[in-house]
């Protein structure tokens, strides 16, 4: 159930636009203060504000501008004011939407629904840009490039990367030195296989914590390595 913040210093309003979001499924708080609103909005988790622009104490500009420096939810703008310079001046600040007293409410929860399918396609879509591949500890972000071990990141060389992330796509499969040059290095190993030893060695050190007894790249003794899951 998404939560909503309303922040509306007319009691009246901020009621009945309470009942019609909870009549449509909505979780809903409701302040009055303008300072007591942005205080919930920074401290607390909504899904989606709706800030009223003239409020006692904090107005709903500083508020839409302090908010928006710390998250990135949902902003909707209510205004009595009709003029066009402040539905620009709030949606530059960072609001998502405006509506303008008087509306129906059935406007109202139409806005809201709509800016939070919005956002919640849009955080969707972010969260599955990135390919991670995790494994007992070990936090490969292959879009990003990064390694991280046991919530630390560890810096990589390029080659590095590629081969600890080729063998974690392929867990327990069994790789002769020969096969890892090819596939990281895409040339046949021409005898300088001793370059994936090497390289082993090196992401060892930074993903083992004893590399006397690895517990991630495995050695099978005359074939090659596996990563062990």
């Amino acid at each position: 159930m998404s939560k909503i913040l309303i922040v509306e210093d007319e009691e009246a309003i901020a009621e009945l636009e309470k009942d019609y979001l909870e009549l449509s499924g909505f979780e809903v708080d409701v302040e009055n203060s303008g300072r007591v609103g942005l205080d919930r909005a920074l401290g607390e988790e909504f899904d989606l504000i709706i800030l009223d622009l003239m409020l006692p104490e904090v107005d709903g500009f500083e508020i839409c501008k302090t908010v928006r420096e710390k998250k990135d939810i949902p902003i909707l703008l209510v205004s009595a004011k009709k003029d066009d310079i402040d539905k620009i001046r709030g949606l530059g600040l960072g609001a998502d939407d405006y509506i303008t007293k008087p509306f129906s409410p059935s406007e109202l929860v139409a806005r809201v629904k709509a800016n939070l399918t919005r956002y919640q396609r849009l955080t969707s879509s972010e969260k599955s840009k990135n390919d991670i591949i995790e494994i007992r500890g070990i936090k490969i972000d292959k879009t990003a490039r990064r390694v991280y071990v046991d919530g630390e990141e560890r810096a990589f060389t390029t080659k590095e990367f590629d081969l600890l992330t080729f063998l974690a796509e392929h867990p327990n499969h069994v790789f002769k030195k020969e096969e890892l040059f090819r596939q990281i290095w895409d040339m046949d190993a021409l005898g300088d296989i001793a370059t994936v030893t090497v390289h082993i060695k090196k992401i060892r050190e930074k993903i083992e914590v004893n590399t006397s007894q690895p517990q991630h790249i495995e050695t099978i003794w005359g074939v090659g390595y596996r990563f062990k899951v």
